[in-house]
């Protein structure tokens, strides 16, 4: 490890299709419940996808005072709460210290949604009609900022724009920072809210999604030789993570250990990734690297498992390049059939899963994996074994590959 501390998880936050909080998103997962639907949020007559993974039980009053919820939009509401409940979960509080905690946030694009919504006010009634929140919002680390502004958290706020590997990268970036001193602790996850008809829509032009809207609870199908594209969904996930000393010394649940970070780009295309995979491998090793194991020291492989004909192509043969023969053994989990494919914030809900396997010692069935097209061993059913280190590996648009090595602490 690049640093002089140990960095642990003690709290996860989640705002997910599946549940909010930790428990009921586990639940869901291990329910095999699906929660892609129709889209009920905005008219979708004429679009060639019409599915997604809402968040309808999602009430913000839950999280915020009435004077932030007239100051934040759907992005940064979701992040809010998620760090609350990360928080939470973690029974942490700064106590003075909060300038030594940051937050690390990603997301693939922001308050795009809301701009897109403010758009058609300003067309219909005229910019005065126009929310002022809007010049507050649209940046990429308003989640960030409104975060650090809510729990009083003074160090580091950074956000970055990744696409889907954005979640998995922040949580790489505040691995390391913990780990090199320049902060005790942060919140570090994803969180995206992109269910508007401009931003939705701008991704069934390009043909990345799904088009099975007669059979929603099958459309998302990661590995599946029936895939046909990925299905959106919205939401945040954020870990509390902290120096081991410091969650020790405080008596802290733990519940895993961040380990190891690789981060690669093919350098190749925006929308597809290289046909040979090597950088995706790369970015797998050299997490393992860094958490000094090998290949053979892994349990379970949380993919990132999209369930687009070329992207899970390359992600199976990356997990050949990195495992050899053992691609075909090592279990590997997708569980994007159930929750569908959040953007920025999916990264951090798997690293939650990864994190919670270990905790449980279960591996939960990758749902709508029926026909496996690929050399690896998807799970078909769930596992109820030891699981003390997991490979979690997000890849996006732009080539970005990014892999966190997650493992037991003793």
């Amino acid at each position: 490890m690049n640093g002089t501390h140990r960095v642990v998880v003690t709290g996860i936050g989640v705002v997910t299709p599946l549940g909010i909080g930790i428990d009921a998103f586990w639940s869901g997962v291990l329910s095999e419940r699906v929660a892609v639907a129709p889209i009920t949020r905005f008219d979708v007559g004429g679009y060639r996808s019409r599915i997604a993974a809402q968040i309808d039980d999602f009430v913000p009053r839950d999280f915020l005072s009435a004077k932030r919820l007239h100051w934040t939009d759907r992005f940064s509401q979701f992040a809010i709460a998620a760090a609350r409940l990360a928080l939470d979960d973690a029974g942490y509080r700064p106590n003075g210290a909060s300038h030594d905690v940051g937050v690390y946030l990603g997301s693939a694009l922001g308050g795009l949604a809301f701009a897109d919504e403010q758009h058609d006010v300003f067309r219909g009634r005229g910019l005065e009609a126009v929310k002022p929140l809007l010049a507050i919002s649209v940046f990429g680390g308003a989640a960030t900022c409104n975060v650090a502004i809510e729990f009083d958290l003074r160090g580091p706020t950074v956000a970055n724009g990744n696409s889907c590997a954005s979640g998995a990268v922040a949580i790489g970036d505040a691995f390391r920072a913990i780990a090199r001193g320049d902060v005790r602790a942060a919140l570090a996850g994803g969180v995206e809210a992109p269910l508007s008809p401009l931003v939705y829509g701008a991704f069934t032009v390009i043909r990345a999604m799904s088009t099975r809207n007669d059979e929603p609870q099958r459309a998302s199908r990661p590995f599946d030789r029936a895939r046909d594209g990925f299905v959106m969904a919205e939401g945040a996930g954020v870990l509390m993570l902290e120096r081991l000393e410091d969650a020790a010394a405080r008596g802290a649940r733990i519940y895993g250990e961040v380990a190891g970070y690789g981060l690669t780009n093919d350098a190749y295309h925006m929308s597809a990734p290289r046909a040979d995979a090597t950088m995706n491998a790369a970015a797998m090793q050299r997490a393992l690297d860094e958490a000094r194991l090998a290949p053979q020291d892994v349990d379970l492989v949380n993919a990132h498992g999209s369930a687009t004909p070329l992207g899970d192509r390359a992600e199976a043969l990356a997990m050949e390049l990195v495992f050899g023969e053992r691609a075909a053994e090592v279990p590997v989990t997708a569980t994007k059939g159930q929750h569908a494919h959040a953007l920025g914030a999916t990264g951090a809900w798997e690293a939650a899963l990864s994190l919670a396997a270990i905790a449980n010692g279960i591996v939960p069935r990758s749902v709508n994996c029926i026909d496996v097209d690929a050399t690896l061993a998807v799970t078909q059913e769930r596992l109820e074994q030891p699981v003390r280190t997991v490979l979690s590996n997000s890849a996006g648009f732009g080539g970005i590959n990014a892999a966190l090595v997650f493992r037991a602490v003793d």
